[in-house]
């Protein structure tokens, strides 16, 4: 980057109405920072639409932070309208209200060996507790017979939160979090 232009970060995800899930992002940005300070001393999280901070919130946090450049960064696995469309727009809207400041749009996650290396780490969890781990024992997840679905709440943790051993791989039990619909009724 050209060090005589501060550079601020935002990770953007499309934003819920769950709380827990916005809140997750909230911590990959907050740990992104941590783990990138060197780099990127101005880090930002996002949410596209339903929550807040919003794009333009974070692109007027990064400004008054020092960024004269907003790098936004979608947390986005494959590069959909959201990446094509909505974010560019959006980013184009919060830098007019910034005059002076530049924005510029990274791809998203996409296929990359960390992603084959994560989804090959999540398998092997999964291989290592016999298919049976606490997360998903006695859920719908584990594909046991005569198991219903229950509340996606029910299934994560015997009181609905992830507890500490529940899913070591799992970021919502790192961060103590249900589990969001979305997750829970796929395979976790």
């Amino acid at each position: 980057m050209n060090a005589s232009m501060r550079s601020g970060i935002i990770i953007v995800d499309h934003g819920s109405r769950r709380a827990q899930s916005n809140e997750l992002l909230e911590d990959v940005a907050l740990q992104f920072g941590r783990r990138f300070a060197e780099l990127y001393d101005i880090v930002e999280p996002a949410h596209m639409e339903l929550a807040e901070p919003s794009i333009a919130t974070a692109y007027a946090r990064c400004v008054r932070r020092g960024a004269m450049r907003v790098v936004v960064c979608p947390f986005f696995l494959g590069p959909g309208k959201h990446w094509t469309g909505d974010i560019p727009r959006l980013a184009r809207e919060a830098a007019a209200a910034h005059p002076g400041t530049t924005y510029h749009v990274t791809m998203p996650l996409g296929l990359d060996d960390l992603i084959l290396d994560l989804l090959a780490k999540r398998v092997g969890f999964c291989a290592q507790h016999d298919f049976l781990c606490d997360s998903c024992r006695g859920t719908v997840r584990s594909g046991e017979p005569g198991v219903e679905a229950t509340a996606p709440a029910a299934q994560h943790g015997a009181n609905g939160s992830a507890t500490a051993g529940t899913c070591s791989t799992c970021p919502y039990a790192a961060a103590g979090m249900p589990l969001p619909a979305a997750v829970a009724a796929s395979s976790h």
